[in-house]
């Protein structure tokens, strides 16, 4: 039996047979309830493809201003490189490196090395450095918390709405949408990927 006929569940390390899947199914280890496999439905092509309409999000997300407010005539706007610019200004300057690492740098890593991946995939071969690649990958995931993120400027907006005129901004959509391409494209189906020859 190939190596590639078995998963282990991350989280008990049961081994099983992976299973042919169909659509909105996902199977369970039986023994700790873990999620072992999911239906993707995506071919290497369209992860190319949303790679590279992530990576633009992140330029657009970045550059352009999450939300822009006005008071009596004076108006201010802030992207998310004005937000870990402000919290490095104050007593807590650790927690902007965390606020950089997790809503800049983590998602801009993992975008370069899913189109890395991907770029060799498309023609089925792996590509150098795979291994490193794949690992970092999974190392990156959880450090990638724009949905938080996306989150805490969402309930900013709502809180300084009923104090001052608030209007989301270009970067904010471009967040909110590449967050959900990330856990779309970045999940746990990337794992696909070692069975690539």
């Amino acid at each position: 039996m190939a190596s590639t006929d078995l998963i282990i569940c991350e989280h008990c390390d049961g081994v099983y047979r992976k299973a042919t899947l169909a659509k909105h199914q996902k199977t369970l280890c039986v023994r700790c309830g873990g999620v072992l496999q999911r239906y993707s439905g995506m071919n290497v092509q369209q992860r190319l493809a949303l790679s590279f309409t992530a990576a633009m999000l992140w330029l657009f997300a970045n550059f352009y201003p999450v939300m822009s407010i006005s008071m009596k005539g004076l108006k201010n706007s802030a992207t998310l490189w004005d937000s870990v610019l402000a919290l490095s200004q104050g007593p807590i300057t650790f927690m902007a490196m965390v606020a950089a690492i997790a809503i800049i740098i983590a998602p801009a890593f993992q975008l370069v090395l899913l189109v890395w991946v991907l770029s060799f995939a498309l023609g089925a071969h792996r590509a150098p450095g795979f291994k490193l690649c794949m690992r970092w990958l999974e190392t990156l995931r959880p450090w990638s918390m724009l949905e938080v993120c996306l989150l805490g400027a969402m309930v900013a907006v709502f809180k300084l709405a009923g104090m001052l005129d608030v209007l989301p901004g270009i970067g904010l959509f471009a967040l909110a949408v590449l967050s959900l391409l990330l856990i779309r494209i970045a999940g746990r189906d990337v794992r696909d990927l070692w069975e690539l020859p």
